[in-house]
């Protein structure tokens, strides 16, 4: 099957991460009458640009899942805790954007590049990484050819869009506000996001970490396979639109040479070494935005750890940090004939 005759369902097709994966369709001429928009029921009948088509926004529930092959859920972890489970029953390969997911021991978290063998063993749903662990556990899968990891430690810097619409809107309109002299008015972040950072992504935990910070711990273990990794992550919010970026400070076992780091970068798919500082060249939010690639650079010896490197990587957070991994998630599926639960296809 080619998958331009795949019925994909694009479950929060309204928001950030939905409509991204309606223009990378878009951009793979997938069909619009193999596409449903879906989103909540206040946006049902509502019409979105598709191309040269226009798509009517379906109310997501239920029985809006006959007939469809593949849904992409990007609206939430209330919205797939409701009815993920019911497109699986009604033969749908499902694949989970939000975090309800991902440490499910039973439903693999998936990054392509990475793991996807671990496709092979779904329950009918494949979860897709938080978009700050999804370019980390690439340059850490690449680097760990050279060497065994010992300890990470990175800082992240995350636009505005991993939050979602409203908070790409209250960025844009706190920034006209105060260069009009005026107040601005905070709604979706607890402080001002204009002109300012917040060393506060989702909510903190005992230990100090928040709920980010420890995803990246968590998630990298299990993608990675790899329960031993440490990882001491500072996740930050920035007043950037698009694109997160990463500093990354890797410890290894034994020494790795800088162009040793280099070339397995630069061999890695879906990596782009962008490492020329004496030229200015090095990775930015606005370098990333708007294409696939993980961009890395400022490679060089961490000369605080005898045997580490560190590093530089953006990345945007809407395509390969979310809508793009879920679609290469189906690719793979459709690769290796798995759309099926593993159970199914071992009875058949």
């Amino acid at each position: 099957m080619n998958s331009n005759e795949l019925h994909i369902a694009v479950v929060g097709a309204t928001g950030a991460a939905g409509g991204t994966a309606l223009e990378l369709l878009l951009e793979r001429n997938h069909p619009a009458k193999n596409i449903t928009a879906m989103a909540s029921e206040k946006s049902a009948d509502r019409k979105i640009q598709y191309g040269d088509s226009e798509l009517t926004i379906v109310h997501a529930r239920a029985e809006a899942f006959e007939g469809i092959d593949v849904a992409l859920f990007a609206a939430g972890g209330y919205v797939s805790r409701r009815l993920a489970h019911k497109a699986v029953e009604q033969g749908v390969f499902v694949i989970d954007k939000g975090s309800i997911f991902r440490m499910d021991p039973s439903i693999p978290l998936v990054v392509p590049e990475v793991n996807g063998d671990d496709i092979d063993w779904h329950p009918g749903i494949v979860s897709t990484p938080n978009c700050t662990s999804t370019p980390f556990v690439m340059v850490l899968d690449a680097l760990r050819a050279l060497s065994p990891i010992k300890a990470v430690t990175v800082a992240t810097y995350q636009s505005v869009t991993g939050t979602g619409v409203a908070a790409q809107e209250e960025l844009l309109e706190q920034t006209r506000t105060v260069l009009a002299g005026g107040e601005p008015v905070t709604d979706v972040y607890p402080h001002e996001i204009a002109f300012n950072v917040l060393p506060h992504v989702d909510d903190f935990l005992e230990n100090g970490y928040t709920k980010e910070e420890q995803k990246m711990l968590n998630e990298s273990r299990k993608i990675l396979h790899d329960e031993n990794l440490a990882v001491s992550a500072t996740c930050v919010r920035v007043p950037v639109e698009i694109s997160h970026s990463e500093s990354v400070q890797i410890e290894f076992e034994t020494s790795v040479g800088i162009n040793d780091v280099k070339r397995v970068l630069g061999d890695y798919p879906g990596v782009l070494v962008v490492d020329e500082p004496s030229r200015n060249e090095y990775p930015t939010p606005l370098s990333a935005a708007g294409i696939d690639d993980v961009l890395v650079g400022r490679i060089r010896k961490d000369i605080a750890h005898e045997n580490g490197i560190a590093l530089w990587l953006s990345c945007d957070n809407l395509r390969k940090g979310a809508a793009l991994n879920a679609l290469q998630i189906m690719d793979e599926a459709l690769r290796r004939n798995a759309f099926k639960p593993a159970a199914e296809r071992m009875t058949t």
